[in-house]
């Protein structure tokens, strides 16, 4: 089968196209004839050799989500799913599966649902990871409905999804986002868009004098954020935490959201996909390109002006 990934750590020009064998499901498992592979900002960590790949051998194949079509069910596995079903998959790239830049995935059963209806390929790949990383961030804040979050980096895919989830649940949404971003942000659910500063926190606050319940940083500003945050309110970030100690003197909670943590209960891709169809959620594809050219989509993600996910396609 044909895979995309590394086998020397570098930048996009260490990504080459490989000639793998199939997996096949075993017990437990679905496998998935992929057509769509996201492209991440979390894949750079594998392509730079910043994670940890002693489970996997090498070439080290990328990629966290992806969307296809089952095609093997394995024995004593328990599932609805059945061999022609359209689905989307979350991937764990550093474990023995491998990563999801592949034609081909043998996953856990709880790990692949059924895509969202009406959605294309490239479209549905844009949902696992990002989704579950967005859901769990906007549950470790645990807000009740008219409680205000801030979100950094509204624009972003995962920034958006929590922006959308979080109006969906009856939050008011201060999202922080670039000018030319606004009005994307604001059809999102936004309330209220602040500007990018270099005081995140005070700019918040500016806007929400008595600061705001949770915040969502999705971008890594980190403590500067946090300063917006009330006293006993709560933090989350899917980036890398932050310093707990400073925030713990104001009885602020902090946690970080590793999209893992949601990772084996397919209920959580089931409820996204469910909101998709609602018309909750919205899958933004900034970009589609062939797998052969996934060195020229890390490099485009590289320019850090990408809105939405540019996907490879299988």
């Amino acid at each position: 089968m044909k895979a995309v990934g590394v086998s020397r750590f570098g930048g996009p020009e260490a990504l080459a196209v490989f000639d793998l064998p199939e997996p096949h499901a075993g017990p437990g498992q679905v496998r998935v004839r992929v057509h769509a592979a996201t492209v991440n900002p979390g894949d750079r960590y594998l392509r730079n050799g910043f994670a940890d790949v002693s489970a996997v051998r090498p070439p080290y194949v990328l990629g966290a989500e992806a969307a296809g079509v089952v095609d093997e069910i394995g024995p004593g596995t328990v599932t609805g799913l059945r061999v022609g079903d359209r689905v989307m998959a979350v991937v764990v790239p550093n474990e023995s599966t491998g990563g999801a830049y592949a034609q081909y995935l043998a996953l856990p059963a709880q790990r692949v649902a059924l895509a969202p209806t009406g959605s294309s390929h490239s479209q549905a790949a844009t949902l696992p990871m990002n989704g579950l990383t967005a859901r769990l961030a906007l549950d470790l804040v645990g807000l009740a409905p008219g409680q205000t979050v801030a979100v950094t980096g509204g624009a972003g895919a995962v920034g958006g999804y929590v922006v959308q989830l979080a109006k969906a649940e009856g939050l008011t949404v201060i999202a922080v986002a670039a000018p030319a971003d606004e009005e994307l942000v604001r059809d999102l659910g936004a309330d209220l868009v602040v500007g990018w500063s270099g005081d995140v926190g005070r700019s918040i606050l500016q806007a929400v004098p008595d600061g705001v319940y949770g915040l969502v940083d999705t971008t890594g500003v980190g403590a500067a954020a946090a300063l917006a945050v009330r006293e006993g309110g709560s933090f989350s970030s899917t980036v890398g935490g932050v310093d707990s100690a400073s925030l713990r003197q104001r009885s602020i909670r902090s946690h970080t959201a590793v999209f893992t943590q949601y990772l084996d209960d397919v209920a959580h891709l089931d409820r996204l996909r469910s909101q998709v169809e609602k018309g909750e959620l919205t899958l933004r594809v900034a970009r589609t390109l062939p797998a052969e050219e996934a060195a020229t989509a890390h490099r485009l993600l590289d320019t850090r002006g990408i809105r939405g996910r540019m996907v490879l396609e299988f």
